[in-house]
């Protein structure tokens, strides 16, 4: 007997023609080697969120410029306020994989208006813990 073994597949599907098909094409080639590596029997946990992605590019733009200054002024990298930002705000979560944890982040760009406001209020919170106003 076979020890049946953690994976993993995440994708972006999108309704076209009354069907799901995949914003990436490529991933129906991940897809389908995912399902190639199951073992027979195997259960597969499935969850679909559908998100509104109406962030206006205006909300962006405010966002990436607090996160460039948050940077400059804690030395810290671009990338990694950017992680602790998304994580902070709620737009992360951790799936625990052959006893390794793994952070799975939403892309900014998928956002709603309110994703990223409530990114803008973690941002103009951790301003403030280094003095700096980003109302």
């Amino acid at each position: 007997m076979s020890k049946k073994k953690d994976a993993m597949f995440t994708t972006i599907l999108k309704k076209d023609g009354g069907k799901l098909t995949y914003a990436i094409p490529a991933d129906e080639k991940i897809y389908k080697i995912f399902v190639d590596a199951l073992e027979e029997g195997q259960r597969v946990e499935l969850f679909f969120d559908a998100n509104k992605d109406d962030g206006t590019l205006a909300q962006l733009a405010k966002i990436y410029k607090c996160m460039r200054e948050l940077s400059k002024e804690t030395g810290a990298l671009f990338e990694d306020v950017k992680l602790d930002v998304k994580r902070k705000a709620g737009l992360c979560f951790v799936k625990l994989i052959d006893d390794e944890k793994y952070m799975f982040c939403k892309s900014l760009a998928d956002c709603s208006k309110e994703d990223l406001g409530l990114v803008i209020e973690t941002i103009i919170s951790l301003g403030e813990n280094v003095n700096i106003n980003f109302r």
